[in-house]
């Protein structure tokens, strides 16, 4: 049964391990496009701070804050429930657009419907630490069977067969030899 299950964790040790890749290149990607995506996003904000007052750009934002709705979902993936993030974001866009710059609509406007990318790296970062928490726990249950239980187990079966063998040839000699005093009072 030991051996059954070290087998059976191996499996699920490997499985793990390919969603995982599967996973790590997935962030890879998204976080190739939010790194590379949000300092243009940023310069686009600075050229908006350059060309108007600060107030201004600190009013339009404070009055260009939508409402953002996070809904957080499970998926399991070889029974380990990892998040799924869904993003609604309602806009709000009560400021003046006489006021400010071009620049920081845009800004603005490029920056909320990037937002779903930024939450999308965020949801792929957990899922990969808690695939990677099951992977360690599953490798520590496989090694452990490994390298401890199975090896344990197998010493015993040695002794206790050993321990059998032998209380078996006692049995056999003590059998012969009642048989030779029986035949040796027959005659």
């Amino acid at each position: 049964m030991a051996v059954r299950g070290h087998k059976l964790l191996k499996d699920k040790n490997e499985g793990l391990m390919k969603e995982f890749l599967i996973l790590v290149k997935a962030y890879k990607e998204a976080r190739q496009k939010v790194d590379t995506d949000l300092p243009n996003h940023m310069k686009m904000f600075l050229l908006a701070q350059i060309t108007s007052s600060s107030q201004n750009i600190s009013t339009a934002l404070e009055q260009s804050k939508g409402t953002l709705e996070l809904k957080t979902l499970a998926k399991s993936i070889l029974n380990i429930k990892v998040p799924v993030f869904e993003v609604s974001l309602t806009e709000d866009n009560s400021y003046s657009l006489i006021d400010t710059p071009t620049e920081l609509d845009d800004a603005i406007t490029q920056l909320k419907e990037f937002l779903p990318h930024i939450i999308r790296v965020a949801e792929l970062e957990q899922s990969m630490r808690l695939l990677a928490k099951e992977i360690e726990k599953t490798r520590r249950r496989v090694n452990a069977l490994e390298h401890v239980l199975i090896p344990q187990l197998q010493d015993s079966i040695k002794f206790i067969k050993s321990k059998l063998d032998e209380m078996e040839r006692s049995n056999i000699s003590r059998l012969m030899k009642i048989k030779e005093m029986l035949v040796s009072k027959t005659r």
